[in-house]
């Protein structure tokens, strides 16, 4: 079980996630990035986009096909879901009041999965900003980020997400964003959550991977930074193998 893996780690090791676009990548250059994850353990793979030309299913089945690293689905929207993956973050954007990211995509969709052979991990997802549309997610969902200053309004969205259920809490600065999540935030949220914590958006660089994990960040997810430079995935994954000091 994914949700196994990932809660049971808590504490003991970090996990580390790739990205993938499938918009953002030709055939060889897919298969590139998913050797490299191969070669570096990555944990997890997860799939998905802001925007998205055709099915993710001709990406999944080609990364299913050259390692055995599981593949979660990271939907964009209801659009982004196959059966070819092993699991799906389904996501509620618990930062904005757009109702359908809050609950309406999630009723359209629960059939589907509830009859899928998918492991549906249900996660709180919390969009971290400057104030302004710094990222795809933000002017795709149509919602506003919580600003980065407000850790106070940050934390209690996640605790609101722990209490209402959620498996994991997600804090995300964006496709693209300048900056990852503040290391003082992350560990504000750690310390009044005992769910897994998951850090996305804005990490180009194994220190910034070491410093969210040194902060609490149980998951690191990066996509972008690994886009033009995948070799950098086996320093970032190194950085989560070795003791945080």
């Amino acid at each position: 079980m994914i949700y196994n893996k990932i809660y049971n780690a808590r504490g003991k090791n970090k996990i580390f996630c790739l990205l993938v676009d499938p918009e953002n990548h030709t055939k060889s250059s897919l298969l590139r990035l998913v050797g490299e994850a191969e070669q570096a353990h990555a944990d997890l793979i997860l799939v998905g986009g802001s925007l998205l030309s055709q099915g993710l299913d001709p990406s999944i089945q080609l990364i299913k096909e050259n390692t055995g690293i599981p593949v979660v689905l990271f939907p964009g929207s209801l659009m982004q879901v196959s059966p070819h993956a092993d699991g799906i973050l389904f996501l509620s954007l618990i930062s904005g009041r757009n109702p359908d990211l809050l609950i309406g995509n999630h009723v359209l969709a629960a059939s589907m999965l509830k009859n899928s052979n998918l492991e549906v991990i249900p996660t709180g997802y919390i969009l971290v900003g400057e104030g302004r549309e710094s990222s795809s997610v933000e002017y795709i969902s149509n919602t506003k980020p919580i600003p980065a200053g407000k850790t106070d309004l940050i934390t209690a969205t996640a605790m609101a997400g722990e209490l209402l259920g959620h498996h994991l809490i997600y804090l995300e600065s964006g496709s693209g964003a300048a900056q990852p999540i503040d290391p003082q935030t992350i560990r504000e949220v750690k310390k009044h959550v005992s769910l897994p914590l998951v850090v996305g958006g804005g990490l180009q660089s194994p220190e910034q991977v070491h410093r969210v994990c040194q902060a609490g960040a149980d998951v690191v997810v990066v996509g972008n930074a690994l886009e033009d430079d995948p070799l950098k995935i086996r320093e970032m994954t190194a950085v989560l193998r070795s003791p945080l000091q």
